[in-house]
């Protein structure tokens, strides 16, 4: 995932985080470990990235970060709820994080049911201190534009928390 943004705003988020000492976890869908990849990619970010978690199916998001089997079905694996268990699991699993991002979304191109088109994506954001909150976006494009904009979002995210002590 060679895009200069990306590796920029990675970058920027790693420098942020080791400046405070933070750690950063993530719980990722349909990005499939992107958002990690984009922070590994960068030398030095083993004193930053503390671990992540590919949780592709929902067997894995309950089995790896304990989203509960009853969110799925009752507001599906692509909503706000599921998206900031995923990162409160993240968070509860990696005790050293500090933060954790988490994404779930339909990257394309199929995958669209009524009120959940192509392109959205959710986001969670978890700190430490107990603050949690959901994002979510459309993004346009094809498969691939969908889930780099979801990595530039979640680094984003990321770096906006660990901004704001």
């Amino acid at each position: 995932m060679a895009d200069d943004e990306i590796q920029e705003a990675a970058t920027r988020l790693l420098a942020l985080c080791r400046a405070r000492g933070w750690r950063v976890a993530t719980a990722e869908s349909c990005t499939g470990g992107l958002i990690a990849g984009a922070m590994t990619e960068i030398a030095g970010s083993s004193d930053v990235v503390e671990g992540g978690f590919v949780t592709y199916s929902n067997a894995a998001k309950t089995a790896l970060v304990g989203v509960l089997p009853e969110l799925f079905e009752q507001v599906g694996a692509v909503s706000a709820e599921v998206a900031r268990a995923m990162a409160e699991g993240a968070l509860a699993r990696l005790p050293a994080a500090e933060l954790a991002v988490s994404a779930t979304g339909i990257a394309g191109p199929g995958g669209a049911t009524p009120g959940k088109p192509v392109g959205l994506v959710h986001f969670g954001l978890a700190r430490r201190n107990g603050l949690v909150s959901s994002h979510a976006q459309i993004f346009p494009g094809d498969r691939a534009a969908v889930r780099r904009a979801a990595v530039r979002y979640a680094l984003s995210l990321l770096e906006q928390a660990a901004a704001i002590a």
